[in-house]
C-alpha cells in the first residue's frame, strides 16, 4: 500500500476494502499486529491516540483531539499502517472512552424509561465485547491503556466473559476462515499466536516523584537500585498476575488462554505525567517535528539495519520525559514506552514467537508471523463474521455468533442477574396473591382485581431491570391460570345477571348439551328465576333467566300461548316475511345514534299530537283525544275541531312504510331509531281479545291469578258521544255544543239526575264508558293495577274503582315501581308494566292504541309495536302485552339499579285516543 494512503488513520473496514499495493521488496516481510484498548478520562487529550503517536514518531491524531464530529456511539476500530517498521496499529473507541460515553448519553432521550435505558448501555457493552474478541484473536500484542496507575479488577471479569465466549465461537470461527491460505495451526486456534498483553498506567499528579530525589529509608547512604516508577511497575506486576492467576484468566499452558503475559520481561509500564502546560506542550510538539524532519532528510536505510534507525529516532516530548533517566547512586535507567514495546514487537517481527507457557512441562504455542495480503484475507473474514455481516454466506454463522452472547450476561450484566434473581423470588409470592380467596370459576372483573393485588406484591419485593419482564411474565401466568378451566361465562342476561356456568359454548341447533368438551356445550344460566303470566294473563308459569329477546319477549309466551290463549281471537302484529331462503340481518350503518333516535321519536310524537284531531270533512262528531299534548286552552283534555283549520289532510305513508323489506330483517326490536321498511322476525308485543265487554265485571275486578286483593279493577274512562241527528237538535244549539258541555272532571257524567250542563232531554245513548288498567307484575308474580305514578289500586268495598282514568292517561307512567311486597333484603324488588286491559263498548266509538315505551334514560330510543295507532274494534277486553325486556341492536336496555331514578323509565302519556265514530248512513 502506498506511503501517501497511509497518512493518516483509517478505520478498519476501508483498510480491509482497500486495494493491496505491496512493493517487492517487502513482499515477504512479516507483519505485526498491535491492539490497542482500554480506557479514557475527561481530559482533552486522547491517550490512546497519543501512545500511536509516539510509537509511530509522526503525529498521526491530533495533540487535543478533533472537533465534535457528531458520530454514533458506537464501538469502532481504527488503523494505521507503518510500513517501515512493519507494525499495523489498531485502536479501538468504545464506550469506554469519554468521547464515545459523552455521545451515548446525548443519544438517550430524556423519556427513556429504566429498563430501556439499561438495554441501551448493555448493547453497547456487548458491541465493546465482540471487537475486544476481533483485536483478540488478530493481534499479535494487545496494550491495556489506562487513565490513572491503579488495574481495574473488572478488567478480570471482562476477560473471563471474552474467552468463554471464544470457546463457545471458536467452532465458528473455523468455519469462517477454513479456505484463507494460512496454516493450519492458525485454523484450528483461529489467531496467529496466543496474544501477549501489555498494560500501560498513566501516573497522576499526587503521585509525581522527582528524578533526582532518592528514597533511602532514612540512610542517604544507601540508595535504591531501581526508581520509584519501576518499583511500581513491578508492584502492579506481580498484583494483575496474582489476580489473573487466582481466577484461572491465565494458567500453564498459554496456547489455552486468552491471552499471555511475559515471564522474564516487563509487561506494565507507567506513563509519566505530563506538565499541564499546553503552550510548552505545543513548543515540545514543534521541537519534535523538526527532529522528525531532519531524520527524514537523511537516507532511508533498509534491510535488518531498518530497527536500529527506528530505536535511535527522536521521541514525543509527551513520552520521551524519563522521570528518572540517570538517578544518583546508579540507579537504573528507566526505558521509554517505544522501548518497553519494542522488545515485545521484535519477538514477532523476528519470528521468535512467545515462549510464555510455565509450569513443569510447558508445551510450545504456535506462531506464526504473516504477510500483510495473508492477514487480510484472514482478518476480512472475521471482520464480516464478527462486526459487519455484509456477505451473504456469513449471515447464518453470523446468526450463531448473536445467539451465544448470553454467556457474556452471567459475567457482564451483574444488576440483570440480581434483578431476576429477585424477581424470581417475589413471583410465587404474587401468584399466592392472586390465587387467595378465589372462587373456582370467576368473572374478568375478578381477574382484574385479583391481578391487581398480585401486582401490588409483585412490587413490593421486586427490584431492577427485570421487573417489567417478570411483570408481563405475571400477567401471563394469572392469565393461563384464569382461563386454564377458572374462566366463567362473561355473557349477562337482560337482567343483567352474568351466567354461572364457566367458560362454555353455545349448542348449535340440533345440538344437545355436553358437559364432558372442553369447552362444554351448554346453555346460559344464571340462576335466576321469576314467575310470568301469560300474553291474556290467565295463566302463569315459572320462567328463567333469559339472554336473549327472543327468548324473553317470544319462547315463553308461544309455550303458555299453547296451554291457555291459543284460542283467542287477537291482531297480529306484521313481522318480517322473508322471500330467500337466507335471509341477512341488516348492516349497522343504517342505523342511527340514539340520541338521533330520541330527538326524532320526540319530532314525531309532537306531529302526531298536532293531528290527533283531524277528521273528516263532513264529520260533527266531538274528536276526544285524551292525551296531554292534545288539550285546548277552553275544553283542557277534551278538544274539537272548530272548522276548516282543524282539518288536516293526512299524509300518505312513503314507500318504505309500505313496503316492508323481504330481504333484510331488523335484528333487535322495533323502536324510533330503526330505518324505515325493516320488520323483525318476531314481535315483541301480544294484542289479544279475552272476550266481549261485558265478560268484564266492573264489581268483581279480573278474576285472573297473582293480583294482589282489591288491586284487579279497572279504572272507568267516561266519554260523552252524540248519536242524535241534527235535526233533533235544537235551534239555538250549536254543533259543537259548547254552551252545553260540562267542564271536564267537574261531575259525574253518565247518572240520572246528575247536575251540570246536560240537560233532561239527554238520552242515555250519549254516554260511554271504556275500562283501562295499567297492570304490573313484579319477579314473584304478584300483579296490580295502578291508578296512578305512584299509587296502587285498592277497593275494598263493591261498586269497583272510584278513581277515573285520565289520571293515567294523561301523564307518563313509569315502567317500573316499588313493589309494595318488598323481601327481607335490601335490594329493593321491583314490578314492571305488563299489561294494558282496555274494555271498549259497543258504541261508535274508536279507541286507537299507540304505546311508546322509553326503557331507559337519554338518549334511548322509543319502542313501540311494530304496528303503529291500531284501532280496537268494539265490543271487546283488549290486552296489550307488553314486551318482557327491550333491546336494540346495540345492547340490552337493562332494568333499573338502586341508585337510578325511577323517572327515566316510563311509558309516554298518549297510549290510548278515543274518537268518535261516523254514524251509520
Amino acid at each position: 500500500m502506498k506511503e501517501a494512503k497511509m497518512s493518516a488513520p483509517m478505520s478498519i473496514g476501508d483498510l480491509l476494502q482497500a486495494d493491496t499495493q505491496e512493493d517487492g521488496t517487502h513482499r515477504d516481510d512479516g507483519l505485526c499486529v498491535v491492539g490497542v484498548f482500554g480506557k479514557s478520562n475527561m481530559q482533552s487529550g486522547l491517550p490512546k491516540e497519543s501512545l500511536i503517536n509516539a510509537l509511530a514518531d509522526k503525529n498521526i491524531f491530533s495533540l487535543f483531539g478533533g472537533p465534535e464530529d457528531g458520530g454514533g456511539a458506537d464501538s469502532h476500530i481504527q488503523a494505521f499502517y507503518n510500513r517501515d517498521s512493519q507494525v499495523l496499529y489498531l485502536v479501538l473507541s468504545s464506550v469506554c472512552d469519554s468521547r464515545q460515553l459523552l455521545r451515548a448519553c446525548r443519544a438517550l432521550s430524556a423519556g427513556t424509561g429504566h429498563s430501556d435505558a439499561h438495554d441501551f448501555w448493555k448493547g453497547l457493552d456487548k458491541q465493546h465485547c465482540l471487537h475486544l474478541l476481533y483485536m483478540f484473536s488478530v493481534c499479535h500484542v494487545l496494550l491495556l491503556v489506562h487513565p490513572n496507575q491503579t488495574f481495574d479488577v473488572s478488567y478480570d471479569r471482562l476477560f473471563r466473559a471474552l474467552d468463554a465466549l471464544r470457546q463457545k465461537v471458536l467452532p465458528l470461527f473455523r468455519a469462517a476462515i477454513k479456505d484463507c491460505p494460512v496454516s493450519k495451526e492458525w485454523k484450528v486456534n483461529c489467531r496467529p499466536c496466543p496474544p501477549r498483553l501489555l498494560f500501560v498506567f498513566q501516573m497522576n499528579g499526587s503521585l509525581k516523584v522527582s528524578g533526582s530525589t532518592s528514597e533511602s529509608g532514612g540512610n542517604p547512604d544507601k540508595p535504591k537500585k531501581h526508581s520509584p516508577r519501576r518499583r511500581l511497575q513491578h508492584a502492579l506486576e506481580d498484583q494483575i498476575y496474582r489476580i489473573f492467576r487466582k481466577s484461572r484468566v491465565l494458567t500453564n499452558q498459554s496456547s489455552n488462554c486468552l491471552f499471555t503475559v511475559p515471564a522474564n520481561q516487563a509487561f506494565v509500564y507507567m506513563v509519566p505525567t505530563v506538565e499541564e502546560d499546553p503552550v510548552g506542550a505545543l513548543l515540545g510538539q514543534l521541537r519534535s517535528d523538526c527532529i522528525l524532519k531532519e531524520h527524514d532528510s537523511t537516507v532511508s536505510i533498509s534491510g535488518p539495519r531498518r530497527y536500529q534507525q527506528i530505536r535511535s529516532a527522536a521521541r514525543p516530548s509527551g513520552f520521551s520525559r524519563d522521570s528518572g533517566s540517570m538517578s544518583a547512586g546508579g540507579q537504573l535507567t528507566d526505558c521509554t514506552l517505544k522501548e518497553f514495546l519494542w522488545q515485545h514487537i521484535e519477538l514477532v517481527l523476528t519470528k521468535k514467537g512467545f515462549d510464555d507457557s510455565v509450569g513443569r512441562n510447558p508445551q510450545p504455542s504456535h506462531f506464526e508471523l504473516p504477510t500483510y495480503s495473508k492477514w487480510v484475507q484472514v482478518a476480512s473474514r472475521l471482520h464480516q463474521f464478527l462486526i459487519s455481516t455484509t456477505d451473504e454466506e456469513m449471515v447464518e454463522l453470523t446468526a450463531k455468533v448473536q445467539s451465544q452472547l448470553k454467556v457474556l450476561e452471567g459475567f457482564l450484566d451483574a444488576d440483570t442477574k440480581f434483578s431476576e434473581n429477585r424477581c424470581q423470588k417475589a413471583l410465587p409470592l404474587a401468584h399466592s396473591a392472586y390465587q387467595s380467596n378465589l372462587p373456582h370459576n370467576y368473572t374478568t372483573t375478578v381477574h382484574k382485581n385479583q391481578l391487581s393485588q398480585a401486582l401490588r406484591v409483585y412490587s413490593q419485593h421486586a427490584r431492577g431491570v427485570a421487573f417489567q419482564r417478570y411483570a408481563l411474565q405475571l400477567h401471563e401466568d394469572c392469565y393461563k391460570f384464569w382461563s386454564n378451566g377458572h374462566q366463567l361465562c362473561e355473557e349477562r342476561s337482560l337482567s343483567d345477571q352474568h351466567c354461572v356456568h364457566k367458560f362454555h359454548l353455545l349448542p348449535q341447533p340440533g345440538e344437545k348439551p355436553d358437559m364432558d368438551r372442553n369447552p362444554p356445550i351448554l346453555t346460559h344460566n344464571s340462576r335466576g328465576r321469576s314467575t310470568s303470566s301469560c300474553n291474556c294473563g290467565r295463566k302463569q308459569a315459572p320462567r328463567e333467566d333469559p339472554f336473549d329477546i327472543q327468548a324473553a319477549n317470544y319462547d315463553f309466551y308461544q309455550l303458555l300461548e299453547e296451554k291457555c290463549c291459543a284460542k283467542l281471537d287477537r291482531i297480529e302484529f306484521p313481522v318480517f316475511q322473508p322471500s330467500t331462503p337466507d335471509p341477512a340481518p341488516a348492516s349497522d350503518q343504517a342505523q342511527r345514534l340514539p340520541c338521533e333516535a330520541s330527538g326524532s321519536g320526540e319530532e314525531g310524537r309532537a306531529k302526531e299530537q298536532s293531528t290527533a284531531q283531524s277528521h273528516t270533512p263532513g264529520d260533527t262528531s266531538l274528536s276526544l283525544a285524551l292525551s296531554l299534548g292534545q288539550s285546548t286552552d277552553s275544553l283542557g283534555p277534551y278538544g274539537e275541531g272548530d272548522g276548516p283549520e282543524a282539518q288536516v289532510p293526512q299524509k300518505r305513508p312513503s314507500l318504505a312504510d309500505r313496503q316492508p323489506s323481504t330481504v333484510e330483517y331488523l335484528p333487535g326490536m322495533m323502536h324510533s331509531g330503526c330505518p324505515k321498511g325493516l320488520l323483525p322476525k318476531f314481535s315483541s308485543w301480544s294484542l289479544v281479545k279475552l272476550g266481549p265487554a261485558k265478560s268484564y265485571n266492573c264489581h268483581t275486578g279480573l278474576e285472573q291469578p297473582g293480583f294482589l286483593p282489591g288491586s284487579s279493577f279497572l279504572l272507568p274512562w267516561d266519554l260523552v258521544i252524540r248519536s242524535r241527528s241534527e235535526e233533533d237538535a235544537g235551534p239555538s244549539e250549536a254543533l259543537d255544543g259548547s254552551s252545553s258541555w260540562p267542564a271536564p272532571n267537574k261531575t259525574l257524567v253518565g247518572k240520572r239526575g246528575s247536575t251540570g250542563g246536560l240537560g233532561r232531554s239527554r238520552r242515555r245513548d250519549d254516554m260511554a264508558r271504556v275500562f283501562v288498567g295499567f297492570e304490573y307484575e313484579d319477579s314473584r308474580g304478584r300483579r296490580f293495577i295502578s291508578s296512578g305514578p305512584d299509587k296502587i289500586v285498592k277497593v275494598l268495598g263493591p261498586g269497583g274503582a272510584k278513581d277515573p282514568a285520565t289520571r293515567v292517561l294523561n301523564t307518563d307512567m313509569p315502567l317500573y315501581i316499588l313493589s309494595p311486597s318488598q323481601g327481607r333484603g335490601l335490594k329493593p324488588h321491583y314490578a314492571q308494566l305488563a299489561r294494558l286491559y282496555v274494555v271498549v263498548p259497543d258504541a261508535p266509538l274508536e279507541v286507537t292504541l299507540h304505546p311508546q315505551v322509553q326503557p331507559g334514560p337519554p338518549p334511548c330510543p322509543l319502542f313501540h309495536p311494530e304496528q303503529m295507532d291500531l284501532v280496537l274494534p268494539p265490543d271487546g277486553l283488549w290486552v296489550l302485552r307488553f314486551p318482557f325486556s327491550y333491546a336494540t341492536d346495540r345492547g340490552p336496555c337493562y332494568p333499573p339499579k338502586e341508585n337510578q331514578p325511577l323517572s327515566n323509565y316510563k311509558v309516554l302519556r298518549g297510549v290510548l285516543k278515543a274518537t268518535t265514530a261516523n254514524p251509520p248512513q
